[in-house]
């Protein structure tokens, strides 16, 4: 058990994925679903690391595709 939510220790995760290129800019974070089924969370812990992400500058949603990581070169 830690004191750190579960959201922040995803977008940890994610943010560390993204650091190392395992997600690559331009392309598409996991979904959803996806996260929920590999880290066993909710669709709300999920959405919550995604939105800190998002806020960081790191990932943009487009509507009715996905989560997309930014491109720092752009």
């Amino acid at each position: 058990m830690s004191d750190v939510p579960v959201y922040v220790q995803l977008a940890d995760l994610l943010r560390r994925q993204i650091a190392t290129g395992e997600l690559q800019p331009r392309r598409p974070i996991p979904s959803i679903r996806h996260l929920q089924q590999t880290y066993g969370v909710s669709d709300g812990t999920v959405k919550k690391a995604v939105q800190v992400l998002r806020d960081e500058g790191l990932v943009r949603t487009v509507p009715g595709r996905g989560v997309y990581v930014i491109d720092p070169s752009a």
